[in-house]
């Protein structure tokens, strides 16, 4: 066989493991959205039949799930009866660095993939976000957090004295965008003097943020509510505001925003803006597999009227109102926080 046969043979086995782990992830977020794998975990190992009345699944459908989680590893089974095996535990939603974020961006990526062929054709762009698909948005949060949380607390609140401060002086916090509140949650749970307030403008975020704080005893402490930026539904100042991967989601209005932000601020107050840090060339985007990852969901924000910032560009509208600006980096220069200050009025 020539270099070249050698060559194509190799190009296509690679291919074919990275189309296994594609489907791998297909299915397992058929069981992540489903609750499949959190009810085993529960019940423990049972048949179809049992299966599907525990969850109220169609049975037809249930069963051929289980015939590919078992072909790919999710499930043994065991005197016809179904349980996980360690690959199926690591995709329950509440595990210890669970890995429900990789199957629910496999299917956010195919979305994703189907809307920019269609839409490349005729510029076509859709200001919506990915996560309103009804069968994404109850994940979408903890995908985030599953994502970023581990280093926001080890990495990011550490090294950030601006939350400390807020603590010391039992300030209050409030967070654009909040999503999930999984943000306001990690902060109040280092430190436990401050208040919180997020705001989303999607409701099922805000009724998932309320649950969880509730269930972790932070919800005399942390307040969520349904709002949009430009008419915050609050009535007293802050002491720290937050955007957490969130401002490039409104960057087309950045006047206005950097605007609020200012003056919805105590003197002396704090914004803190966590967003990816795009890079400079297009070099850098190769051989660095966070940036691929990032080059990928870029082709997501295009398509709802986004894209991703540079820091600069945000230091650059805190300056223009007037505030100061502080700015660091993290993940190997991936992750960006710059931090404008109000030192007047």
């Amino acid at each position: 066989m020539n270099t070249s046969s050698n060559t194509s043979l190799e190009l296509r086995n690679q291919i074919i493991t990275q189309t296994q782990g594609a489907l791998t992830l297909s299915i397992a977020f058929i069981g992540v959205s489903n609750s499949l794998f959190s009810t085993l975990a529960e019940t423990g190992a049972a048949t179809v039949e049992e299966l599907a009345m525990k969850t109220g699944l169609d049975v037809g459908y249930l069963e051929r799930w289980c015939d590919a989680a078992f072909a790919f590893g999710f499930l043994d089974e065991e005197k016809g009866k179904l349980g996980l095996t360690d690959l199926g535990r690591a995709f329950i939603p509440d595990a210890p660095g669970t890995c429900l974020p990789f199957a629910i961006q496999s299917v956010m990526s195919a979305h994703v993939a189907d809307r920019a062929t269609t839409f490349m054709k005729t510029g076509e762009r859709q200001k919506e976000m990915m996560a309103e698909n009804p069968n994404i948005i109850p994940f979408f949060g903890l995908m985030l957090e599953g994502m970023f949380g581990e280093m926001f607390e080890q990495q990011i609140l550490p090294n950030i004295s601006t939350y400390r401060n807020v603590d010391v002086k039992r300030g209050l916090v409030v967070d654009l965008g909040c999503g999930n509140g999984w943000y306001l949650r990690k902060i109040a749970k280092h430190f436990p003097h401050l208040r919180g307030i997020g705001i989303d403008d999607i409701k099922e975020n805000i009724d998932q943020a309320q649950k969880l704080a509730q269930k972790e005893d932070l919800e005399h402490r942390l307040t969520f509510m349904v709002g949009d930026i430009h008419y915050l539904p609050i009535d007293e100042y802050a002491d720290l505001m937050t955007m957490n991967r969130a401002l490039h989601h409104v960057w087309g209005e950045k006047e206005t925003i950097f605007d609020i932000i200012k003056e919805r601020l105590t003197v002396g107050g704090s914004a803190i803006i966590w967003e990816p840090n795009w890079p400079q060339c297009r070099a850098d985007l190769r051989n660095n597999p966070a940036r691929q990852i990032l080059a990928f969901h870029n082709i997501s924000e295009h398509i709802q009227g986004n894209h991703y910032l540079r820091p600069e560009q945000i230091e650059a509208e805190f300056h223009r109102v007037g505030m100061k600006t502080h700015t660091y980096f993290f993940a190997s220069g991936n992750e960006t926080i710059v931090v404008g200050e109000r030192t007047s009025l």
